[in-house]
């Protein structure tokens, strides 16, 4: 017997719950396929145009900033644009995402491209969302080589492109969508990001970038 068996063993007979109770475990395996749904908000049940709209409203609420681009064919020089508005050098860190990989970034000579996971050496990095939540503007990024979590926490600016088609009105369809888009099987992690890195554990006095990024800019790809 391992660890797990041993542990799980002594619940059973705290419960006196006998070992084979086929019935409980019918009961437990129903639920965990037809899990009964919670209530959703009506708040992000809106057509897509205006679903957009309230995740922008909602992610500049929280600090925040946004912009739309037609397609990823303007990334490129949206990305050069915020970073010399910002006086930044001219460098990102992105992963392996084959979404932003289609990018023309070659059209920006300027912009030198950083590659993987990065070191806590970069200022500015860029990753591509899952989905977001347009109820909270909240953004769903998963982990892996394609868009590694440390973009999430290391870099001081932190760009993140989401389609405008993939923002869902709640948590629970993001959720749902992953479960499908997985098979039923979850990566490592999943980051749910609203606004940059804050704190105000000391008098209570908002500071920006203290567990992470001190900016967070999205980037809303394409039409709804």
């Amino acid at each position: 017997m391992n660890g797990k068996s041993a542990i799980l063993a002594k619940i059973r007979a705290s419960l006196k719950a006998p070992t084979d109770d086929d019935d409980r475990r019918s009961v437990v395996a129903a639920r965990l396929a037809q899990a009964p749904k919670g209530i959703i908000p009506a708040r992000g049940q809106l057509p897509p145009p205006e679903r957009v709209a309230l995740f922008r409203a909602m992610a500049e609420k929280y600090n925040a900033t946004t912009e739309h681009i037609d397609g990823l064919a303007a990334l490129p020089a949206s990305v050069s644009a915020y970073l010399k508005s910002r006086n930044l050098p001219a460098a990102i860190r992105i992963g392996n995402d084959p979404r932003l990989a289609t990018a023309p970034w070659t059209a920006e000579a300027t912009l030198e491209i950083r590659h993987g996971a990065s070191d806590g050496q970069d200022l500015a990095a860029v990753s591509h969302a899952f989905g977001a939540v347009a109820e909270t503007g909240t953004l769903a990024l998963l982990s892996g080589p394609d868009n590694p979590v440390t973009l999430n926490f290391l870099p001081e600016h932190h760009i993140v492109v989401v389609r405008a088609e993939e923002i869902a009105g709640d948590m629970e369809t993001i959720w749902a969508r992953l479960r499908a888009a997985q098979g039923g099987s979850m990566p490592r992690t999943v980051n749910f990001i609203t606004g940059p890195s804050r704190s105000a554990d000391i008098e209570q006095t908002l500071l920006l970038g203290a567990h992470g990024p001190r900016a967070l800019h999205i980037v809303i790809a394409g039409n709804p």
